[in-house]
């Protein structure tokens, strides 16, 4: 008898589960307060006005409005909520 695993079972068992990051709602669409905007690793886009950061670098809405990405300083690219006009 063997006394070590055949190469195929001990080689397996290690895929993870795939951690949906990117952009959830894009530019010019609608948010409610609380919506996550984009899920990312690092700050691949900043937070801009109405838009905060979790500690996993999400960016998720403060205030309903509409999504709005543009450049900041740098050449940077920013997030920002644009509040819904007030009927």
């Amino acid at each position: 008898m063997a006394h070590k695993k055949g190469v195929g079972s001990s080689k397996n068992g290690r895929e993870s589960a795939a951690q949906r990051l990117g952009i959830k709602i894009f530019g010019g669409q609608q948010c409610v307060a609380g919506n996550i905007i984009v899920r990312q690793r690092g700050t691949k886009h900043n937070p801009g006005n109405n838009v905060a950061i979790g500690k996993d670098d999400t960016l998720y809405a403060l205030v309903d409005g509409t999504v709005k990405f543009h450049k900041g300083k740098y050449d940077k690219s920013v997030v920002s909520v644009v509040p819904n006009a007030e009927a």
